[in-house]
């Protein structure tokens, strides 16, 4: 089969597309054939050897953490899943490897596709729709009638962090760019500002914050209200480590208002993104499909910025 993946860091050049054999499942696993998988954003600083202090994956290395596709076999002690079933799903956690013709997982990465959204369309929300829903429902316990701010708000978290705060009844603000300000208050921004002029001294108090960007985590911080609550969900990237500890250390020194955490989502998790898709809660927010191919070519567009949702690679079955 066919496979994304990288020998040794670099820019987008590295990466490549290899003959590799198709992987079997093995017991309570399923081989899923994917029609489609995105690419994240967060890969870019794997791939360019930015964390490489803290990743201690050997080469070679493969990309894509979510997919969508057709169940193709399953090993051993697997019932809920048969050939033929549409799912979506996500590697096990911190693997990565979906940008290829097939992926072997852990049946309880995996839920029901939803109905209404093709397998390129499905492909976007596996991984950016669970973090944003456990970081507004699970850490920030976020209620309605509450001011959120979603810093980052036109990425693949920071697009349905918008649409979710918005159906579960706060009052969203989103920090974009200015080209985006009217494309993200379509979203269901109550309110979009340019983050160049809006400066964080400058905005109210907010009950929660989705950070999607990384930097400036103090001046942020400062506009939490009483009882406010911010979800640290990216690092600096020119900085990466001392981000991390930074973060790392506003989070022991206030629990109860710095959260961070690497998103795990359980089988009943995934599930329920597949139920607000279909509901109409949420929605996939693509940018540029690629074909796989095109992946050097989808990451150099990442580190451009400016991406609108998620980059998606087609494997050509859809």
């Amino acid at each position: 089969m066919r496979a994304v993946q990288f020998d040794r860091f670099g820019p987008p050049e590295v990466l490549r597309i290899v003959d590799v054999p198709t992987p079997r499942p093995g017991p309570g696993e399923v081989l899923v054939e994917v029609h489609a998988a995105s690419v994240d954003a967060g890969e870019t600083a794997f791939r360019a050897g930015k964390l490489r202090r803290v990743s201690r994956a050997r080469f070679p290395r493969r990309l894509g953490g979510d997919f969508a596709g057709r169940v193709a076999a399953v090993g051993g002690g697997v019932r809920a899943w048969s050939p033929g079933d549409a799912v979506w799903g996500l590697m096990p956690h911190f693997a990565f490897g979906a940008i290829a013709d097939f992926v072997a997982v852990p049946e309880r990465r995996l839920a029901r596709a939803p109905e209404n959204l093709s397998p390129v369309e499905a492909a976007a929300l596996p991984v950016s729709g669970t973090t944003a829903m456990t970081a507004l429902t699970d850490k920030a316990r976020l209620r309605p009638g509450e001011r959120l701010l979603v810093r980052g708000a036109t990425g693949g978290v920071g697009s349905v962090a918008v649409q979710l705060g918005k159906a579960l009844g706060a009052h969203v603000t989103a920090l974009a760019g200015a080209r985006n300000l009217d494309w993200v208050a379509r979203l269901g921004a109550d309110e979009a500002l340019d983050y160049r002029t809006a400066r964080p001294g400058d905005l109210a108090e907010f009950d929660v914050i989705v950070d999607v960007v990384g930097t400036e985590l103090g001046a942020y911080q400062a506009r939490l209200g009483r009882g406010g609550r911010m979800v640290a969900l990216a690092f600096d990237p020119d900085r990466v480590l001392t981000s991390m500890l930074g973060t790392g250390l506003r989070a022991a020194a206030a629990p109860r208002r710095v959260k961070m955490f690497s998103n795990n989502p359980s089988a009943d998790r995934i599930a329920e993104l597949a139920r607000a898709a279909e509901e109409g809660t949420v929605r996939p927010v693509i940018d540029t499909v690629f074909p796989m191919e095109g992946i050097a070519a989808a990451h150099h567009r990442l580190e451009a910025g400016g991406v609108r949702g998620k980059h998606v690679i087609d494997m050509g079955r859809s």
